[in-house]
């Protein structure tokens, strides 16, 4: 123990002939500087004590009478040598209420040898964070519906790990359940127009945890069960989003202001399904959710054009601009609100900025298909990104080959080219410094280029 730095007094060599053996034990108890007693006990020790025999009677009775006197009394350190028959440890009665470490075996005092110099130096292992700031739902006067698809989770995730029967109905009654929350926060009746910002800002908060229930859905099942029943299942509640994204069939005189927060939330929701699928190596789903047609709601159909490709789940917002520091405009509101609200440790920020950067990819390769990267106007704090760097190994790359169904890197290169033409990539600002770009994020030249 000295050579771990710690001061110790001991009898053996701090006790001289002639010295006052009582007064030696009292000075333990009373002198200041003495931090703390370390008091092993075994079974002889624990009889004499309890008996007030000997030398060791004195003691525990000048120890004890300091102990009951201050119940929190952390000076006195039991440490334990023998266990009873029944296990319990054999202490005096005076130390058996007391926390104590166990130094029963060499092996145990190896053990916990660590935990008794922390001690002694005032440096526990676990110590109490400082204290936050309360969560804003606490402190927020804006209440939220409750949802029962917390519950329909439970199940449904049981359901997937016991393989029950009827996964389907699990499914279905989970996903209503998340459906049904969101719609239940549309707009139906005119607000008030002239806070309306604030209630986008809210309703967007409170639909983030719809937002969070479907990711844990996509991690959860495209993991344990990626079957042909779950991919379908996707293209059915994106359909679904579209739906919530749009006017209500009910509501015949609108603005289409009221519609943003779950413009917001649909287009928040799909990048996080993309970062979901990307980390669970789930590419054929990424290739089947990203070269769909969806069914596109009845209020927004026009004429004979009823299906639309992955930029239907584009949104933005004018009215979060609120979310600007004073006399500031934001690129993107929209991709704030994101930044703000990306607070899952399995999915960070810089994996929902990646997932965009491939639906950006897929947007450059589609044709017809449009989409404005909101969230890479942040994509200089995030460094490279993982897959695309990736992708360079010729292994590596036939995982985004699935994703896109383009099959070379050479291939990929030129209708990527092409893309940006299409989609006067020239004109967009505000992403990077000067010697970033889309082309260069995506780490196009060296694409399937290794081994």
């Amino acid at each position: 123990m000295v050579s771990d730095g710690v001061d110790v007094v001991l009898d053996v060599w701090d006790l001289r002939e002639g010295d006052d053996k009582y007064a030696f034990m009292e000075k333990m108890v009373t002198d200041v500087s003495v931090t703390h007693v370390l008091v092993f006990s075994d079974s002889e020790y624990a009889t004499k004590a309890d008996a007030r025999k000997a030398g060791v009677g004195t003691e525990s009775q000048i120890i004890s009478r300091e102990v009951y006197s201050k119940v929190q009394q952390s000076k006195f350190i039991p440490i334990v040598c023998e266990f009873d028959e029944s296990g319990e440890p054999v202490l005096p009665a005076f130390l058996k209420s007391r926390i104590w470490i166990d130094f029963s075996s060499p092996e145990a005092a190896n053990d916990n040898w660590e935990q008794l110099i922390r001690v002694l130096y005032g440096k526990p292992a676990h110590e109490k964070p400082s204290l936050g700031n309360a969560p804003s739902y606490v402190t927020t006067d804006v209440t939220a519906p409750a949802s029962p698809a917390a519950t329909k989770f439970a199940a449904l995730k049981q359901a997937i790990f016991q393989q029950k029967r009827g996964l389907k109905s699990y499914r279905q009654d989970f996903l209503d359940a998340c459906c049904d929350y969101a719609d239940a926060l549309r707009i139906r009746e005119r607000p008030d127009v002239t806070n309306i910002g604030q209630r986008v800002l809210e309703d967007c908060g409170k639909l983030k945890l719809v937002r969070d229930q479907i990711v844990d859905w996509v991690l959860l099942e495209s993991e344990a069960n990626p079957s042909e029943e779950f991919g379908e299942a996707l293209v059915s509640v994106l359909e679904r989003l579209l739906e919530l994204k749009s006017r209500p069939t009910e509501v015949n005189s609108w603005n289409d202001v009221w519609f943003e927060a779950h413009r917001v939330f649909v287009y928040e929701t799909f990048l996080y399904i993309v970062a979901a699928l990307l980390k669970t190596d789930s590419f054929g789903a990424l290739h089947l959710i990203l070269t769909s047609h969806y069914l596109v709601p009845e209020t927004e159909a026009s004429g004979r054009n009823r299906f639309d490709t992955f930029d239907a789940f584009y949104g933005y917002s004018d009215t979060l601009q609120i979310l600007a520091p004073e006399g500031k405009k934001l690129h993107s509101p929209a991709a704030e609100l994101i930044k703000r609200q990306a607070d899952r440790t399995d999915l960070p920020f810089a994996a929902v900025m990646q997932a965009e950067l491939l639906v950006l990819m897929m947007a450059f390769t589609t044709d017809g298909c449009r989409w404005f990267p909101q969230t890479l106007h942040y994509s200089s704090r995030a460094g490279a990104f993982p897959f695309f760097v990736r992708a360079a190994r010729h292994r590596d790359f036939q995982k985004l080959a699935k994703i896109t169904g383009i099959g070379t890197g050479d291939e990929l290169r030129v209708a990527v080219k092409l893309g940006h033409e299409r989609l006067e990539v020239e004109r967009w600002h505000n992403f990077w410094m000067s010697d970033r770009s889309f082309w260069s994020s995506m780490n196009m030249d060296a694409l399937d280029t290794l081994a």
